[in-house]
C-alpha cells in the first residue's frame, strides 16, 4: 500500500507538471518533465570552480591565507554578473525561491561527501542574517543550502551558532582593515558549547572580500573550535 500511494503522488505531480509547468530559475525556460528548480542545459553550462578537488590548494583558499587559519576552502560556483549564477542567487535571495538553495546543496553535497578531507567535518553553521533582514525576508538564504550539505556529510546544522548584531553596509568600499574593524564586531557566538572542539564547516552563499567568513570564522576559533572549513554557493573571482 504505501508503494502504491508513492506511485500515484508522484503521478499526481507529473499531471500537475504537464498542466503549470514551471520555469527554470537559471534561464527562465520551460522545464522539462522530471527537471527540477533547474533544466538539465543550465545544469551543463553552470560554471562549476571545482575547488572541492583540490580544497587547500585554489583561488579561495588563498584569500584567508595570513588572515585567519581555514583548514578546506570551496566554492560550487563562479559569480559572474548577468550570467545564470547571478540569476539563481536572485532567485534564491529575493524571489523567495529557497529551493534554489536546496538544490544546489544537494548537488554540491554530493560531491564534497566523496572528498576525504570533508570526512572530518563535524558540524555545519550557516553565516547567520540580522534579526531585522530575517523578519523581511522571511528566511535566511544560506540556511537551505547549507541544510543539504550537513545531510549529505550526515552531521548536525546549527542554524543558531552565530548571530549578526546589526545590519551592516557594503564593505567594497573600504580597505581590509577598516573591513575588518566593521566586522569584529557584527558577529556572536550563540552556542559555544556546541562549537568546541569540533571540525566546523562555515557556509555562505557568495564570497567577495572575504571579510564576512574572516569575522565569522575567528570567533568560532576563539571558542575552540578545533578547525573551520568554508563553503558557498559562489565566488567572485
Amino acid at each position: 500500500m504505501p508503494q502504491l500511494q508513492i506511485g500515484l503522488r508522484s503521478l499526481y505531480h507529473d499531471f500537475l507538471a504537464l498542466l503549470f509547468p514551471e520555469d527554470c530559475r537559471a534561464c527562465a525556460g520551460e522545464l522539462a518533465l522530471g527537471e527540477e528548480v533547474i533544466c538539465s542545459h543550465c545544469r551543463i553550462k553552470l560554471p562549476y570552480t571545482d575547488f572541492h578537488l583540490s580544497p587547500t590548494q585554489n583561488t579561495l583558499h588563498e584569500v584567508f591565507w595570513g588572515r585567519v587559519p581555514i583548514k578546506l576552502a570551496v566554492a560550487y560556483l563562479k559569480f559572474q554578473e548577468k550570467g545564470r549564477v547571478q540569476r539563481l542567487l536572485h532567485q534564491l535571495k529575493y524571489k523567495g525561491q529557497q529551493e534554489v538553495g536546496e538544490v544546489l546543496g544537494r548537488w554540491f553535497g554530493a560531491q564534497i561527501r566523496e572528498q576525504e578531507d570533508f570526512r572530518s567535518v563535524e558540524l555545519v553553521v550557516p553565516v547567520p542574517l540580522h534579526k531585522s533582514r530575517l523578519r523581511q525576508r522571511g528566511y535566511n538564504q544560506v540556511e537551505g543550502f547549507a541544510k543539504a550539505i550537513a545531510d549529505d556529510l550526515e552531521v548536525p546544522l546549527l542554524a543558531d551558532a552565530l548571530r549578526k548584531n546589526f545590519v551592516s553596509g557594503t564593505q567594497t568600499t573600504k580597505n581590509r582593515q577598516a573591513r575588518w574593524e566593521a566586522m569584529r564586531q557584527l558577529y556572536e557566538i550563540q552556542r559555544p558549547d556546541l562549537i568546541k572542539g569540533k571540525h566546523v564547516l562555515l557556509v555562505d552563499d557568495v564570497i567577495t572580500t572575504g571579510a564576512t567568513i574572516e569575522a565569522c570564522a575567528e570567533i568560532l576559533l576563539k571558542n575552540e573550535a578545533s578547525a573551520v572549513s568554508v563553503a558557498s554557493i559562489a565566488y567572485t573571482l
